[in-house]
């Protein structure tokens, strides 16, 4: 009897249990939970590389409120990096707040493909001359395989880009980031380009004149009863301005933004290295 009742608790039990599993929603793992912000599918950092990387994408992700990622493959059979960029970022739970806030860069050493997509703020922050921009300063690591380094600048690209857009003006168009000027390097090389083409200069001016000799006269240069002027007087005529219209810049500025195929809205920029 009292087995029969034992039996009959452990199946309540089962049935509790049973019920709590399908009252609860699936607990599903992704990328973004267990903190991935760079995934390295293609194998183009050590890991101790990778470790400083995922660290300081997480930091700028918690400094900004929005995912920073970067994704690297070595895969032919994508059907464009736009799409695979996309896909990868939302079905892999990134995205910070109701709108998914975040950019990911992604690369494919197969296609040599490398694109930026962003969704949420991300679209706003980081304009699609933004992304051209940022494109254009690492591709040429990415081509030379300095892929540590090209990471590096397009987390530190992304930090200035995005703490610019939380002024208010996001670097687009008519605003992008001022290149540094080399001012003492620059000076130092002028001084010496114009010191050695003056030197040249007096040299030559100085073999043109190994036949003349010096005259503490000037009347040799003077043609007698030559000049005479008796009154002067300066009359003016006119003048005339000429004006050209100046050519408006036929660039809107901003984002142009997409439909991915999970629904989410999208804008980004890519290029090939």
């Amino acid at each position: 009897m009292k087995t029969k009742k034992n039996r009959r608790i452990l199946q309540a039990l089962l049935i509790c249990i049973l019920l709590v599993f399908t009252i609860l929603p699936p607990i599903t793992a992704s990328a973004a939970d267990a903190g991935y912000f760079f995934v390295d599918d293609a194998g183009l950092l050590t890991d101790e590389q990778a470790a400083a990387l995922e660290s300081r994408l997480s930091e700028i992700s918690d400094k900004h409120n929005m995912d920073f990622v970067i994704f690297t493959e070595e895969n032919a059979d994508i059907s464009s990096p736009m799409e695979a960029a996309d896909d990868f970022f939302d079905y892999n739970g990134y995205g910070v707040g109701d709108d998914c806030s975040g950019t990911i860069l992604y690369i494919n050493l197969a296609t040599r493909d490398c694109w930026i997509s962003a969704r949420g703020d991300g679209i706003t922050f980081f304009t699609d001359a933004g992304m051209d921009y940022i494109i254009e300063q690492i591709t040429g690591s990415l081509s030379d395989g300095d892929y540590e380094y090209a990471f590096d600048d397009y987390v530190s690209l992304c930090d200035d880009f995005a703490t610019q857009a939380e002024t208010g003006s996001p670097y687009d168009v008519d605003n992008m980031p001022k290149e540094p000027f080399p001012f003492f390097g620059n000076l130092l090389i002028s001084l010496v380009v114009g010191l050695v083409a003056a030197v040249i200069y007096i040299l030559v001016l100085r073999g043109q004149l190994k036949s003349v000799a010096p005259n503490e006269s000037a009347a040799d240069y003077m043609v007698p009863g030559s000049l005479h002027l008796t009154k002067e007087r300066e009359f003016f005529l006119y003048n005339t301005v000429q004006r050209t219209a100046r050519a408006d810049n036929d660039s809107s500025g901003g984002s142009d933004t997409h439909v991915s195929s999970s629904g989410a809205t999208h804008s980004g920029r890519g290029g090939s290295f």
